[in-house]
């Protein structure tokens, strides 16, 4: 069962490319000629001129039959069919172009959207040039069993300058689609010799196939995935996608003053000494200085008059220990007393 796989990869990419690019001024040049000779700007002259040469029928005779009321059908290669089919088919191949090459610039036109596409696109040509070559037998004195006599013969029969400019055209649209048709052959090949699996490529899908597998049992042998539920095995990813990848690369938490709102009351109760954000606003703090700078720190006392030995908050006396409610002593958080 996992013998069988589809490779993504080109075996020649450079000459895959290289008809990518080669096709294109032919599909564009597909396109202008056989707009031009839509709907009907030379078939009929074309028909016309070979019936005159005794190469095929005449036209006339297809209009003589139809006023006399008898059935006398248009030749397929004289008929509107013939021209209209590969004006479309120029079309369509302009439009798959710009998808192949999109697809092929984004490094996904694998190998089997390369066969299948081609497929159609060499089927639509092969009926382009059985239409072109189709036989002109509705005259019994003049029938012709192969391809029109533009194709079979030089155009230098012509004496007229436009009628063979002309054969010309008609002649050059046969040409790009011969080579049309080619080159949808070739990448059809290439596609399928694409894949066909190497030894290598065979390796290396063996190899990803024994990686999933692994994996699979790895996440089946888990001891929380028979207890917890579904909704808790995502809680549980989801909680390990919120550690870091690499410990210390977080960012730093932000001070904690950072948070508080500022207001105009708020800046204002600051401003006269009365919030907490004075003491951060003091680099030289108690807070923020170190154990030795803090012990030998001189505390300035003021006693009010009469009152000699009274102790306040944060000050007292000289010769008195002073208590705070957080003493830092470099090991970390601060110890409360």
């Amino acid at each position: 069962m996992g013998r069988f796989f589809l490779p993504r990869k080109w075996r020649m990419p450079k000459l895959v490319f290289g008809l990518i690019i080669f096709e294109f001024p032919f599909t564009v040049a597909n396109l202008a000629l056989f707009g031009i000779a839509a709907p009907n700007t030379y078939r009929t002259i074309l028909w016309r001129v070979g019936g005159e040469m005794g190469f095929n029928s005449d036209p006339s005779q297809v209009a003589y039959a139809a006023y006399n009321y008898q059935k006398m059908e248009t030749p397929v290669v004289w008929s509107s069919l013939n021209t209209n089919y590969n004006m479309y088919v120029g079309v369509v191949c302009m439009f798959f172009y710009l998808i192949k090459f999109t697809l092929w610039l984004l490094h996904i036109f694998y190998p089997i959207l390369s066969l299948i596409l081609h497929i159609a696109l060499a089927a639509l040509w092969a009926a382009s040039l059985y239409l072109q070559t189709a036989p002109d037998t509705v005259d019994p004195a003049h029938q012709n069993k192969g391809a029109p006599w533009y194709i079979t013969k030089s155009c230098g029969i012509v004496s007229d300058k436009t009628e063979r400019g002309y054969c010309m055209q008609a002649k050059s649209a046969f040409a790009v689609s011969v080579i049309m048709l080619a080159t949808y052959a070739l990448l059809i090949v290439l596609s399928i010799w694409s894949l066909i699996p190497t030894p290598e490529a065979r390796a290396a899908h063996d190899t990803k196939l024994a990686e999933k597998k692994a994996e699979k049992e790895l996440y089946a042998s888990e001891p929380y995935d028979a207890e917890m539920t579904a909704e808790e095995q995502w809680q549980h990813m989801w909680e390990l996608q919120q550690l870091p990848r690499t410990p210390g690369t977080t960012a730093p938490a932000p001070a904690p003053w950072a948070k508080v709102p500022a207001t105009p009351r708020t800046t204002a109760f600051n401003q006269l000494h009365g919030g907490h954000q004075d003491i951060f606003a003091h680099p030289r703090s108690p807070i923020h200085a170190s154990p030795q700078q803090y012990q030998h720190q001189q505390q300035t006392y003021y006693p009010p008059p009469g009152q000699d030995g009274v102790g306040y908050a944060g000050v007292a006396p000289q010769g008195q220990q002073v208590y705070h409610d957080y003493v830092y002593d470099g090991n970390g958080k601060g110890t409360a007393m």
